[in-house]
């Protein structure tokens, strides 16, 4: 039986510093990637037709295509049915997944921390929540410590069965 892996597709790119990039995955993770630590540990900076993606202007050249990072200025040429073509230098979401961080800068719900601060500030455990708003003890901790999503149904369970306030969401 095959084994099946499950790695975050890459839905956008956030901003470009120097020579990182800063994306989203589907999983709502903004993450960071630093694309000299890529390149040195790929042993990428030796390729010429790769090289080029060392200058910044050039690097910020790069586009996403079907959830790739994709750079049509930089590549190799690769034969194929008797003819030479030229293919752009691609990197997936694995490799991104592998060598990347988690962007700082990128503003996050901080849903997890702000129930955190509620339930403390009223005096409850992670237990008595939980019991209070029908769900586990390790679910509550895994929503506080931002490891787990959550449906907003179970968020107003949370906030307003278990610990007896007010929910209010807005967009802007």
């Amino acid at each position: 039986m095959r084994k099946t892996i499950k790695i975050p597709r890459i839905l956008k790119i956030n901003r470009i510093d120097g020579l990182s990039i800063s994306v989203v995955f589907n999983n709502g993770d903004s993450r960071m990637i630093d694309f000299r630590e890529v390149f040195k540990d790929m042993g990428l900076s030796r390729r010429a037709g790769i090289r080029k993606l060392s200058i910044p202007k050039e690097f910020k050249k790069v586009q996403l295509n079907n959830n790739t990072l994709s750079w049509h200025n930089a590549g190799d040429s690769v034969v194929f049915k008797g003819k030479k073509i030229r293919v752009p230098f691609e990197i997936g979401a694995d490799v991104l997944f592998k060598y990347s961080k988690k962007d700082l800068l990128v503003s996050t719900l901080a849903i997890g921390q702000r129930l955190r601060e509620i339930r403390e500030q009223s005096g409850l455990t992670q237990k008595v929540l939980a019991q209070r708003s029908g769900t586990t003890p390790n679910y509550i901790s895994r929503i506080e410590n931002d490891r787990s999503g959550i449906e907003l149904s179970t968020l107003q369970k949370i906030v307003v069965t278990g610990l007896g306030r007010q929910l209010e969401v807005k967009i802007r």
